[in-house]
C-alpha cells in the first residue's frame, strides 16, 4: 500500500513538471543555475552583492557597473567603459549624480563619487588574500540589481600581456616594384576600414616613415596601443592619400573571423594588458563590467574588468584593486 502511494505521488510530481515538445522532463526554471530558488541559497552573499553594487548610466542607458568602496559614496568601476557617466542607480532604485575623481590606465579602474548631502552608503567587504582556487563559487550582481549571477572560477590567476594596436588589414605584396606594401584585404568595420583605407591601396609611409616591407609596417603600428592614432599614407592608382587611423584591439579586430566568438555577443573593448586577473564564467553582458566579484561569504575578491567571450570574464583580484584604490585616496 505504501509503495502504491509513493508511486502515485511520484507520478503526480512528474506530471506537474515542465516538459518540452518531445515530453522530455525539464528542470523547473526556479531550480536552474540562476533561478530564483538557487539564488536564494546564496543568502547573505546575494544581499551583500546587490546592496553594494551600482549601475552607471549615460543617456538613460547602462554603460557599466560599479562597487561602493567608501561610505561617502565612492564608487570603483571600469574606466574605459564609464566615460561620460552622468548618474548612478542603487539597488533600492535611488539615483545619484556622479563626479569623476580619478582614473588609472594600468588597471583600467576609475573612482567616482555619488553626490549626496547626508546619506551614508553601504560598503563592500574585502576578502583579504583570497585569490580563489579554480572551481570556486563566485557571484556578481546582474544588470538591473534585482538578482545575481553565479558561476565558478575557470582559470589560474595570471598576467594578461599587451596586445598592441592593429589597423585590421592583411598585408600582401611588398618591395620597390610595388612602391611600398600592398593591402590585400581590409577587415570590415575595423580601424582601417573606418578610416577609409581600401583593398589594393599601397602603404608608402607609416607614422611619417617610408616603408617597403611588411614587417616595417607591423613594427611601426605595433609600437602603438589601441586607441592611438597612426598616420598612414597610401598610393591609390596615381593618387597619394593620407589617413589618420585610430587603432583597434587585435583580439576584437580579428575575432571577426572567428565564428565561435561571433556568437559570444559584444565583448569588452579593452581586454588585455592587465598586471593580474582572475578568470571566471559568470554569464554577464559587456555593460556589467566594472562591478565587484564576491565569494560565498559575501566578500569582494575582485572587480570584473573585461568580457572576453560568452564563457570568459576577467576580474582584477582584490589585492590589485585595493592598491589602486589606496593611490586614488592618497593612503
Amino acid at each position: 500500500m505504501k509503495v502504491a502511494v509513493l508511486i502515485s505521488l511520484l507520478l503526480s510530481w512528474f506530471s506537474s513538471q515542465p516538459q518540452d515538445k518531445n515530453n522530455t522532463l525539464l528542470l523547473a526554471e526556479k531550480f536552474r543555475l540562476n533561478g530564483v530558488s538557487t539564488q536564494k541559497a546564496f543568502g547573505h552573499a546575494q544581499k551583500q552583492a546587490l546592496s553594494t553594487t551600482v549601475r552607471l548610466i549615460r543617456n538613460d542607458k547602462l554603460i557599466a557597473m560599479g562597487g561602493i568602496v567608501d561610505s561617502r559614496g565612492y564608487v570603483l568601476t571600469k574606466a574605459s567603459d564609464c566615460v561620460g557617466a552622468r548618474e548612478a542607480e542603487t539597488s533600492d532604485g535611488k539615483t545619484y549624480r556622479l563626479k569623476i575623481k580619478k582614473r588609472d590606465e594600468k588597471t583600467d579602474l576609475a573612482l567616482y563619487q555619488l553626490l549626496s548631502n547626508d546619506e551614508v552608503f553601504p560598503v563592500l567587504k574585502w576578502g583579504e588574500g583570497n585569490s580563489t582556487r579554480t572551481g570556486s563559487w563566485v557571484l556578481s550582481s546582474y544588470s538591473m540589481l534585482k538578482e545575481i549571477r553565479a558561476g565558478v572560477t575557470s582559470g589560474k590567476p595570471r598576467e594578461i600581456g599587451r596586445e598592441g594596436g592593429v589597423m585590421g588589414v592583411i598585408l600582401g605584396a611588398e618591395g620597390d616594384d610595388i612602391g611600398g606594401v600592398r593591402i590585400s584585404e581590409v577587415v570590415p568595420q575595423a580601424a582601417a576600414y573606418k578610416a577609409g583605407i581600401q583593398e589594393g591601396d599601397v602603404i608608402t609611409k607609416a607614422d611619417g616613415r617610408r616603408v617597403k616591407k611588411r614587417d616595417q609596417v607591423v613594427k611601426i603600428v605595433g609600437r602603438n596601443d589601441p586607441g592611438d592614432v597612426v598616420r598612414i599614407e597610401v598610393k591609390r592608382d596615381s593618387d597619394l592619400k593620407t589617413y589618420n587611423v585610430t587603432l583597434g584591439h587585435r583580439s576584437v579586430t580579428f575575432d571577426l573571423f572567428n565564428r565561435n566568438l561571433q556568437m559570444s555577443g559584444p565583448v569588452s573593448k579593452r581586454k588585455d594588458n592587465f598586471p593580474m586577473i582572475l578568470q571566471h564564467d559568470l554569464p554577464l553582458p559587456k555593460n556589467s563590467m566594472g562591478g565587484p566579484l564576491f565569494n560565498l561569504e559575501g566578500e569582494c575578491i575582485g572587480f570584473n574588468i573585461a568580457r572576453v567571450d560568452r564563457v570568459t570574464i576577467y576580474a582584477l583580484p582584490e589585492s590589485q584593486v585595493r592598491n589602486t584604490l589606496s593611490k586614488f585616496l592618497g593612503k
